[in-house]
């Protein structure tokens, strides 16, 4: 078996007070990323200052605003077979780096990777995976695979090169995310791994619950509707 390469890219802006957590989790890991790639999207805080003092870590820029442009900037410089992409508020397990590996080395039909994730800053759903459970439910209920989610994701190179094209750049109109397993899975599958539990922030349910709970759902109907022809 070939064991391939990682590059991890983290998308930032304004992360200061997260950064820090999420690049020592990924160096913490069993295995080592082979490239960590921080994508500052014109970050006005220290976010950039932080992540320039780990040597590990290669800092680059993507002035055009939006997660889509700075994933997409991340990921076409990444230089290794495999893409992880992760969040600035993302807590790797130590084991996330070499599941990836052994998930994508092992299988050649394996084209996307995806895990579960838990607020570990909300009390009540803290040591639960259950949300996220129920999320990827509906989502291979709907669209036919568990998704993929900013927080922790793998894509080969291969299938980022091809699919790339295909995608949908509007971050008002779609998740990224889930735009790019819809269109990926057509190129192979998407691989759930229950045993990589990866520790997120639940900000947005705190601070911003209208998004989270309203306008978040509403783009999500909107474009699975606009998406109909692929599900």
């Amino acid at each position: 078996m070939i064991v391939m390469k990682v590059s991890v890219v983290i998308p930032v802006y304004n992360e200061e007070k997260r950064i820090k957590n999420c690049l020592d989790s990924l160096l913490k890991q069993s295995q080592k990323p082979d490239e960590i790639i921080v994508v500052d999207n014109n970050s006005t805080d220290n976010t950039v200052s932080i992540a320039k003092k780990y040597k590990e870590v290669k800092v680059i820029f993507e002035k055009k605003q939006g997660i889509t442009p700075t994933r997409n900037k991340g990921f076409d410089t990444a230089k290794y077979e495999i893409i992880a992409r992760c969040d600035a508020d993302s807590i790797l397990p130590n084991n996330w780096v070499k599941k990836i590996k052994e998930v994508f080395s092992k299988n050649k039909k394996v084209v996307g990777f995806t895990n579960p994730i838990v607020f570990h800053d909300l009390p009540v759903v803290t040591q639960s995976s259950l949300p996220s459970d129920i999320f990827y439910y509906f989502s291979k209920a709907i669209i036919g695979i568990p998704t993929l989610i900013g927080p922790s994701l793998g894509i080969t190179k291969e299938a980022w090169l091809k699919v790339k094209p295909e995608l949908c750049f509007d971050d008002k109109k779609v998740h990224e995310d889930i735009d790019l397993a819809i269109h990926l899975k057509k190129y192979g599958d998407i691989f759930f791994e229950p045993d990589v539990i990866v520790q997120i922030s639940g900000r947005r349910i705190k601070y911003n619950p209208t998004s989270f709970f309203i306008e978040y759902p509403l783009r999500l109907i909107k474009m699975l509707k606009s998406h109909r022809h692929l599900l």
